[in-house]
């Protein structure tokens, strides 16, 4: 694994881990948690499993929707994982069973951990996974989903434009060749006609002049021989110009083409010319390689030796053969000649040159041809090792190019197109990818967030009786549970109230600590702070009453 492939990695356990711990904590500030340990666990397991999604997609879905029932925190690792499984499912129905297993489990697990985890009762428990599983299932498997097939299209809408690309340029090769056939043809018929009816009468005038004008039956003999020597050129280029896999003349392919031992065979004869040259070859032998390679080398190392049999006899040559796995490299490089340089008269015209950049470039490879400028000349020629089936394609000069048909998504092989497969550039891509996967996933935090609240703040609370006040509360806390002053028991329990507790800064009477316990006598309750307002004694004693009238009795 890359380093930027593990540093994405670290970065979305963090992302989906830092907002399961947003949503456990936001909830837990408004709604504390039974057990925040147990939370927390099943937290932490969410996030260790979340980087086995794309191993084991199925069981890591299913356990999280278990978890995510159990604590919702771990809902917002679910929803990440439910988008991945669902955008690398292909099968429908497979998808559908997922999704739907998992959002179930989501509610089953809820409802049965809701009277210890949760909300305190198996039906609230329900509601609270109803709840969970379409923030943390349903709606990120449906994006997801809808995500993939948008990139399984475009997939396929590129391998069809891929496949018709292909099929345009098999068509246009397959019209090239007939075309070139065709005029090999109309050479043939009509060149090769006259050329032989040339030797023909070559032929007959070097008998007739055998006896009428010995001396200038040379003469005939010459005109008969250069005569073979067209039909034997024309019958090499028919082959140029045929397709490449039926060279036809003295030089036709045979198995041993263009291997080292046919390019040291080369060598050889030109060493018996005079010429001295040194083959320097890396890499294996090219007997394994098609056919069109092997013909490529013979023609190149042959046509750079025969301009130097023509142009520099006496320099030294230099034969470079690289052969690895993925090209052939050619380079035949002479040193300047010790004379001077040929007469422009007898300079060729340099078809055979142009030849060669045709049959390398109808393999896809490179070659160029140039002077040095040491006084040498270097021939260069680069062929693929495993040339594809199609002829490469012709562009106009000066026109667009036309993307190839190897665009394929996410792939950087081949051509520029194909390195942003149609698309924006790979960083410029991931990140507004990134961007919308990050808001989307805060957008279901919240959600989740107002669901797992709104199920809570619903549930009945069970309310006790207040708490009795009790000695060392304060002042504040005693008067919260609804003991206050009365100024008419206390008017009642002056003169009549036993002496105070030692320290007391003050007391309170409160009217709910007045009772009747009989006719004449009224039970009260005192509440003694001391100067720190921290209740220090209960007292109840009794005072009597006086009662003016029976309250049937009118004043």
């Amino acid at each position: 694994m890359s380093s930027s492939r593990s540093a994405r990695t670290v970065a979305e356990i963090a992302g989906v881990a830092f907002a399961g711990l947003g949503v456990y904590v936001t909830i837990g500030r408004l709604e504390p948690w039974p057990h925040p340990g147990l939370q927390l666990l099943a937290l932490a397991a969410g996030a260790g499993l979340f980087p086995l999604r794309r191993r084991c997609p199925t069981a890591v879905l299913l356990v999280l929707a278990v978890l995510a029932g159990l604590s919702p925190g771990v809902g917002p690792i679910t929803a990440a994982t439910a988008y991945t499984v669902a955008r690398r499912t292909v099968r429908a129905r497979w998808r559908t069973r997922l999704l739907a297993t998992a959002g179930a489990l989501v509610v089953v697990s809820a409802a049965a951990t809701a009277p210890w985890l949760g909300p305190g009762s198996v039906a609230y428990g329900v509601a609270l996974g109803l709840a969970l599983a379409p923030t943390a299932v349903v709606v990120p498997g449906l994006a997801g989903t809808a995500n993939g097939q948008q990139g399984r299209l475009l997939r396929a809408l590129r391998e069809r434009g891929d496949a018709a690309e292909r099929a345009h340029r098999l068509a246009d090769s397959e019209a090239r060749i007939h075309e070139r056939s065709r005029i090999a043809a109309e050479m043939h018929d009509l060149v090769g006609h006259r050329l032989s009816l040339i030797s023909l009468h070559a032929g007959g005038l070097e008998l007739a002049l055998d006896r009428a004008a010995p001396e200038l039956r040379e003469e005939a003999v010459l005109v008969r021989r250069t005569t073979g020597d067209a039909m034997r050129e024309l019958r090499q280029a028919l082959g140029v110009l045929g397709p490449l896999g039926r060279d036809t003349g003295p030089d036709a392919l045979t198995d041993a083409t263009g291997t080292r031992a046919d390019v040291e065979a080369l060598l050889a004869e030109s060493r018996d010319g005079g010429i001295a040259v040194r083959l320097d070859w890396t890499g294996p032998d090219l007997d394994a390689r098609p056919a069109r390679v092997r013909r490529a080398v013979h023609r190149v190392v042959r046509e750079a030796l025969t301009n130097v049999h023509r142009y520099a006899t006496a320099a030294h040559v230099t034969v470079t053969v690289v052969h690895d796995d993925e090209t052939v490299r050619v380079t035949v490089r002479n040193g300047a000649p010790p004379g001077p340089p040929a007469a422009a008269g007898d300079l060729g015209t340099g078809r055979g040159l142009t030849g060669l950049r045709e049959r390398v470039a109808l393999l896809g490879g490179t070659f160029d041809a140039a002077a040095l400028p040491s006084g040498g000349f270097q021939v260069d020629a680069t062929v693929p090792a495993d040339p594809d089936d199609t002829l490469a394609p012709e562009r106009p000069a000066g026109g667009p190019d036309i993307p190839g048909p190897g665009g394929s998504v996410d792939d950087p092989s081949g051509a520029a197109h194909r390195a942003t497969g149609g698309e924006p550039a790979p960083p410029a891509r991931r990140i507004t990818e990134a961007l919308t996967l990050a808001f989307g996933l805060a957008g279901l935090c919240v959600l989740m967030v107002i669901a797992v609240l709104f199920v809570y703040a619903t549930r009945p609370r069970h309310q006790g009786p207040p708490p009795l006040p009790r000695v060392g509360m304060t002042y504040q806390e005693v008067a919260g549970t609804g003991v206050l002053d009365n100024a008419a028991v206390r008017a009642a329990a002056t003169g009549h109230e036993p002496p105070r507790p030692a320290g007391t800064a003050g007391c309170i009477y409160p009217f709910n600590g007045a009772t009747e316990s009989r006719p004449g006598s009224l039970v009260v309750a005192r509440y003694c702070f001391d100067a720190s307002q921290r209740l220090i004694a209960i007292d109840r004693f009794a005072v009597p009453s006086v009662r003016d009238a029976v309250p049937w009795e009118a004043p």
